[in-house]
């Protein structure tokens, strides 16, 4: 780089031109810029990348040409499919924030405090100038935007609703790591950015670990009133993924009765946790109010199957993957097909391939884990019958353990019971109950107990107290019904 702007100027380098270590080296480059560039060079070490509009707006110019004549310089980097096409080198923009160039326009400690301001202000005007769909540009802005918030401890402005529009997509790919060496949040951008990393990293870590870093967020108490209530709102949902289910309620309840945005999601929550404890006929009432915020048709879906009518879950999660299709919510639309998947599996297993190959096309890019695995159960149930199931089985409960899923395991125990009653194997059935009543001992999922008894028609020896949408009698005659008619379709492929 040196070498290049030596000869911009005429002369030949000489030796002497490099007997400098690597910051002095920078300092001697600065020299040869004008002030303008300087200026420029000064703002957009700030950031990882930068087009010309964000370069001059970083720096505070209402014309370009400075930036345009930076660009040029060979330290200048170029990407032409980057959604920034120019960067620095990460040690060269270092360099240039931390090196003493002795020169008469340098910026003090002082300085560096507004320009940063303008470089945070900038990101956030192209995202709020954008699509709002556009998920590139927002999670580029909020790489930029959170990394300088929390470099100078600046207020969160735009970052606050971008981080909004990040959660509501269902994404989840990652955005910043924490800051190196944190040991808890000291600003509102260290928390902002530990919230954000922490929901990301949930899809890959034991969801204890997500328990734990979300309580820290909220007790540092840095962020504002309505991004403190999104952590106590996936808190509550970590909660139940570990099958901590009175604390989940508590943290649900508290969102709900705040009224804010994710009031919806904690009513919804809410009523999961009726139909977790086996209020079916709460749970369809609280569902009646959710609207498509709560996604109430995915609600709806959830209760219709354990009734044994898995023909009215899919109609219900398919108008939900609808919903979400027309509201832009990839991940959400994953999810229903996943869910959608599953119920078909239950009465239509050859249907159900296409299905689940539908789930897999809609998660492609996104880092949805238990999503994930519910489509593994998808697998399970289509299968139920062949031999493979119990290698599938013991291989689900693994990834469960490690995921720290807890409230996923019954249900994983229940497929297991679906597969043994399609073939008669009372036996290992036995112990697949012994295994739900471990599972159910908190009260939650104690119906799969009942719902497994009823695919092998064999009577329930302990009351679970559940509620169902109609009588017993009825929802164990559908449950037995989808087990005779998987018998009969493996007879018939035979």
């Amino acid at each position: 780089m040196r070498f290049l702007e030596i000869r911009r100027t005429g002369r030949n380098p000489a030796p002497a031109d490099f007997d400098h270590d690597f910051p002095a080296l920078i300092a001697r480059t600065l020299s040869d810029l004008t002030a303008p560039e300087r200026h420029v060079l000064r703002s957009v070490s700030l950031l990882d990348a930068f087009d010309l509009p964000l370069a001059a707006r970083a720096a505070g110019l209402t014309h370009e040409a400075p930036a345009l004549r930076l660009i040029e310089r060979p330290f200048v980097r170029q990407d032409p499919f980057g959604l920034w096409p120019y960067h620095l080198h990460g040690l060269i923009r270092s360099t240039f924030r931390d090196a003493d160039d002795h020169a008469d326009d340098r910026w003090s400690p002082r300085d560096w405090h507004p320009a940063a301001q303008r470089t945070l202000t900038a990101p956030g005007e192209q995202w709020t100038a954008g699509t709002s769909r556009d998920r590139r540009l927002l999670v580029g802005c909020l790489r930029q935007g959170l990394a300088i918030a929390r470099d100078y401890n600046l207020d969160l402005d735009w970052l606050t609703d971008a981080a909004w529009t990040y959660v509501g997509d269902s994404v989840w790919e990652p955005v910043t790591p924490p800051a190196p060496g944190a040991l808890a949040p000291g600003t509102p951008a260290d928390a902002l950015v530990e919230l954000l990393s922490t929901l990301t990293r949930r899809q890959h870590e034991h969801r204890a670990r997500t328990v734990s870093r979300l309580t820290a967020v909220l007790d540092a108490d840095l962020l504002p009133a309505d991004l403190q209530e999104m952590v106590l709102c996936y808190r509550a949902k970590a909660l139940r993924d570990t099958g901590r289910a009175v604390q989940s309620r508590r943290d649900y309840q508290q969102v709900a009765d705040q009224g804010g945005r994710l009031a919806p999601a904690a009513r919804r929550g809410l009523a999961h946790a009726a139909r977790l404890a086996g209020g079916f006929p709460t749970a369809l009432a609280a569902a009646q109010n959710l609207g498509w915020e709560g996604r109430h048709q995915r609600v709806l879906g959830d209760l219709y199957w354990l009734q044994g009518q898995p023909e009215r879950a899919a109609a219900a999660y398919l108008a939900g993957r609808t919903e979400a299709e027309q509201h832009g919510k990839a991940g959400e639309a994953a999810h229903s097909q996943a869910l959608r998947a599953f119920a078909i599996a239950l009465y239509a297993p050859d249907q159900a391939t296409a299905e689940i190959d539908l789930a897999h096309q809609l998660l492609a890019g996104l880092n949805l884990r238990a999503t994930t695995i519910n489509v593994r159960r998808t697998e399970l149930i289509r299968d139920a019958g062949s031999d493979s199931v119990d290698d599938q089985i013991a291989t689900l409960r693994t990834e469960l353990d490690i995921a720290g899923l807890t409230s996923l395991a019954p249900a994983i125990e229940l497929a297991c019971a679906f597969h043994q009653a399609v073939l008669d194997d009372h036996t290992a059935l036995h112990a697949t109950l012994a295994r739900l009543r471990e599972q159910t001992s908190d009260e939650d999922h104690a119906y799969f107990v009942d719902i497994a008894q009823f695919m092998a028609d064999v009577p329930v020896d302990q009351a679970s107290g559940v509620r169902w949408l109609d009588s017993e009698q009825h929802t164990r005659s559908r449950w037995r019904g989808l087990v005779i008619a998987r018998q009969a379709h493996l007879h018939a492929g035979h």
